[in-house]
């Protein structure tokens, strides 16, 4: 099953983190996406690149509503053309399998806002 179709499970302070081998199986499904650290949290980051300030805003807007119904909310940074998104889980301080199918749903998100092809599942 692909990421973009799961859903997102309740986190809690005890859930574990991803290992390196489930990095390297579920990276390659957004592969788009930057594996980052900020303070010694991994996250995943990504900038969504627009036309003008408009398309950027409604994109945040869309985001912001999944991440709502998912229950999993990321950092969102908008700015004039461009909309920077890093999912994290914050209660383990590190990535947990949510964070890489919330990537995946903002990257369809984006595919929907920009009429572009969605990445392409390796």
């Amino acid at each position: 099953m692909n990421l973009y179709s799961q859903k997102c499970t309740a986190c809690r302070r005890d859930s574990p983190r991803v290992t390196a081998e489930e990095i390297a199986e579920l990276h390659p499904q957004v592969p788009d996406w930057e594996l980052g650290e900020v303070e010694g949290v991994k996250r995943l980051k990504r900038t969504f690149r627009f036309a003008n300030f408009t398309d950027a805003l409604g994109f945040t807007v869309r985001a912001a509503e999944a991440a709502e119904a998912e229950g999993h909310h990321p950092k969102l940074i908008l700015e004039w053309g461009r909309v920077g998104v890093e999912w994290w889980t914050h209660k383990i301080r590190g990535l947990h399998r949510n964070d890489f199918i919330m990537a995946s749903k903002t990257d369809r998100l984006y595919a929907e806002s920009t009429g572009s092809e969605a990445p392409r599942v390796v």
